[in-house]
């Protein structure tokens, strides 16, 4: 019996990296609300940037295990 799509632990990892851009991008909203100097506000640009590349890179790639069969569609992330 083959596993279900998030037993799969390449699809745990792609769930996991979608889970850590939305932490990412609380932190950068929290990070430029309490910045105190341009330092922080660009360092929170950054978090905010690379949070939006991951989530955008691992929705890329669950719809390419999605369309290999890799991932059901529909499967919860």
């Amino acid at each position: 019996m083959e596993a279900g799509p998030l037993e799969k632990p390449v699809n745990r990892n792609i769930c996991e990296a979608l889970r850590l851009s939305e932490e990412l991008l609380a932190l950068s909203a929290q990070g430029e609300e309490q910045a105190m100097d341009d330092g922080c506000r660009i360092l929170f640009g950054i978090v905010r940037d690379c949070a939006h590349k991951i989530r955008s890179s691992a929705e890329r790639e669950r719809e390419t295990h999605s369309y290999t069969g890799h991932w059901e569609r529909g499967a919860v992330s």
